[in-house]
């Protein structure tokens, strides 16, 4: 079935939306009530090992395939991916009707915490916090984690705080970040049969 924007949707919790600009092209398929399958390309290993532990610890069936200019840095990849992925649970969720929408966890990474909150609350914000020790993880600028999620959050529509709280191995802080993220997301996208499908807001309505 077609949907508006150019998705398509194939049930009420999976989506595809696409992405094509002069600098990146990205597919993404998700569905939200799935197993944790995922397939994930995007040329940049790291990212592909993050957005795994989404996928995985988020119980989401994700594909995800992505080409971008990496001849002249991650820059545009990270950045429309993370666009990509957002549109992609915007898209699925609507007018939110029926879901949890509030969540927040912290996840242990071996020496490293880390800790996600998340509203989708209709309106975009990222506050992000977090100390590294070198300028980059896995091949990827750090500052790059950071805007991973800022772009996430504008297409999501959500309300997103991420942090870490300490630790010492840059590959362990970041993963901790994106395994709160899946399931900080899985917790706040799950259905809850006692709203009777309601919007969960007392104004009625998210925007």
């Amino acid at each position: 079935m077609q949907g508006g924007s150019g998705e398509t949707v194939y049930s009420s919790r999976e989506v595809a939306v696409e992405r094509n600009t002069g600098e990146t092209q990205v597919k993404v398929r998700l569905n939200l009530d799935g197993s944790g399958v995922c397939q994930i390309q995007t040329g940049l290993g790291f990212l592909d090992h993050m957005l795994e532990q989404v996928a995985v610890h988020g119980l989401f069936d994700l594909w995800l395939q992505a080409s971008g200019d990496l001849h002249i840095d991650p820059h545009h990849t990270v950045e429309d991916v993370a666009l990509t992925l957002g549109m992609a649970f915007q898209q699925v969720l609507g007018d939110r009707k029926g879901i949890v929408r509030m969540a927040s966890f912290t996840v242990p990474m071996d020496e490293s915490l880390a800790m996600v909150a998340l509203d989708f609350s209709g309106r975009p914000f990222c506050v992000f916090d977090a100390l590294w020790n070198a300028p980059e993880v896995g091949g990827i600028p750090v500052t790059l984690m950071e805007h991973f999620f800022q772009s996430f959050a504008q297409t999501a529509r959500c309300t997103l705080h991420a942090r870490v709280l300490y630790g010492r191995d840059d590959h362990h802080r970041a993963e901790a970040l994106f395994k709160a993220l899946g399931r900080a997301l899985a917790q706040a996208a799950q259905v809850d049969a006692r709203r009777q499908g309601k919007v969960p807001s007392s104004k009625g309505v998210l925007v």
